[in-house]
């Protein structure tokens, strides 16, 4: 299921989107699904506690987390883990890559459609290919 950002984002709606992916919409989740989906943009779990608490100074940074691995176990967003001290969370679940800027620490989409992908390692005995992510790094031309 592809989740877009709401064209207004009422209570109510974020409300219904969280009930649509079987996720109870306590006020701290509905709080932090507006911080992921009123900007469309790729942000830490830091930030999005930044935003949180800047209207509402009562989320804990655990919340914001256990909050965010039940939004990723149910499929309302995805995660981009840039190296192992960098991750992300991507509102947009539809099939695509990313640009990730080294210098500005700025991640970017590239649409699904301008990536071609010419072949696949076999897959071990047993397992599907389940995604394919890919993350070019990026850096001024000096």
């Amino acid at each position: 299921m592809r989740s877009l950002p709401l064209p207004t984002l009422t209570r109510d709606r974020i409300s219904d989107m969280l009930r649509q992916h079987g996720i109870a919409p306590t006020h701290q989740r509905i709080e932090i699904a507006r911080a992921l989906f009123s900007r469309c943009e790729h942000q830490s779990a830091d930030q999005i506690l930044a935003v949180v608490n800047s209207e509402h100074s009562e989320t804990s940074k655990a919340t914001v987390y256990n909050t965010l691995k039940l939004f990723l176990e149910k499929g309302l967003i995805r995660e981009v883990i840039v190296d192992p001290s960098k991750v992300f969370y991507d509102p947009n679940t539809a099939p695509h890559h990313h640009f990730y800027n080294i210098v500005s620490g700025e991640l970017t989409d590239i649409p699904g459609d301008d990536l071609r992908i010419a072949g696949m390692p076999r897959v071990p005995e047993g397992m599907l290919a389940d995604s394919i992510d890919v993350i070019v790094r990026i850096r001024p031309a000096a």
